[in-house]
C-alpha cells in the first residue's frame, strides 16, 4: 500500500503483547535457547513468566578447538548452559543428553518431550521451526522441531499417549501456543526492547561458542543481535523486536 513503510516482515505482523503464565524453550543445543528467544524470556521472565528449558542435546560436537575431549566438552558447554539460564532467571532447566548431531525424532525422545510438557505445564512452547526451506538449518534443529510438534499435539495432550506418564501422576496437558523460530514466515512479533540486553548478558555465557558465531570483523555478539532486531522493528514503534510463527490450539 502506497505510503507504508517496509522492513523485512513486511509490516504484516500481530504485535504480541500478553505475557503467559509459564512458557518453555525446546532446543537443540546449549546457546540455541538464547539466540533464538532470549530477548523474549528475558521480558516475559521479567514480567512474572515461569520458564523452563528443555535442551535436547548435550552439545558433544560443538567446537573446533581439537584439544578438547568429547566429555570435555560437554561439561564446559554444560556449565555456561547453566550458566546462562540462572542468569536469565529460568526455573527450570532439563538436559535430555542425546548426542549432538544424533538426535533423532524417535519414541523415547519424544516421550522425553512428552514427559516435561506434562512435568512443567507450559501455555507456550518455542522451538526451532522444523519446516524451514530457505536456507541450511542443522539436523538437529529440524528433528527437534518436528518431535516437539508432535509432542504438543496430540501426544502431551491425549491421556492414552504414554499412559505410564498418567500412572506416574503426570497428567495430560494442553499446550495453547507453539512459537516457531527460524522460520521462512513469521506471523507476530514481540518487542525486546526492554530484554535485548539481557538476552546478550546471557548468550556471552556461552564462552566456547563464541569463536564460532562468525561475527563480523570490528563488531561484537551484540552488536550482531540488536542490528537484527532493529531491523524486525523497524517500523513498528520499538528499537528491538523479535519474530515467531506462532500456532495457536484450538480451546
Amino acid at each position: 500500500m502506497a505510503g507504508m513503510p517496509t522492513n523485512p516482515t513486511d509490516q504484516k505482523l500481530e504485535i504480541v503483547t500478553e505475557v503467559p503464565d509459564k512458557a518453555m524453550v525446546i532446543f537443540a543445543h546449549p546457546d540455541d535457547a538464547e539466540i533464538s528467544s532470549g530477548g523474549v524470556v528475558a521480558r516475559w521472565i521479567a514480567a512474572g513468566c515461569e520458564v523452563t528449558y528443555v535442551l535436547c542435546t548435550n552439545g558433544s560436537a560443538g567446537t573446533a578447538d581439537r584439544s578438547l575431549t568429547p566429555a570435555q566438552l560437554v561439561a564446559r558447554r554444560a556449565d555456561e548452559q547453566r550458566a546462562a539460564a540462572d542468569f536469565m532467571g529460568v526455573k527450570h532447566v532439563v538436559m535430555l543428553g542425546y548426542p549432538d548431531g544424533g538426535l533423532e525424532d524417535t519414541r523415547e525422545v519424544l516421550g522425553d518431550v512428552v514427559r516435561a510438557l506434562r512435568q512443567y505445564r507450559p501455555h507456550t512452547v518455542f522451538v526451532h521451526d522444523p519446516y524451514r526451506i530457505n536456507g541450511f538449518q542443522h539436523r538437529d534443529h529440524r528433528k527437534a522441531g518436528l518431535v516437539t510438534t508432535d509432542a504438543v499435539y496430540p501426544y502431551a495432550r491425549d491421556h492414552l499417549h504414554f499412559p505410564e506418564h498418567v500412572a506416574e501422576g503426570l497428567e495430560p496437558h494442553r499446550v495453547r501456543e507453539l512459537w516457531y523460530w527460524g522460520m521462512d514466515q513469521p506471523n507476530v512479533i514481540v518487542d525486546v526492547t526492554d530484554g535485548i540486553d539481557r538476552q546478550i548478558a546471557a548468550l556471552v555465557r556461552h564462552e566456547s561458542q563464541m569463536p564460532g558465531f562468525n561475527v563480523p570483523r570490528g563488531q561484537t555478539i551484540g552488536d550482531r543481535v540488536k542490528k537484527n532486531a532493529a531491523e524486525h522493528a523497524t517500523g513498528y514503534g520499538f528499537e528491538y523486536g523479535a519474530v515467531f510463527r506462532r500456532l495457536i490450539a484450538r480451546r
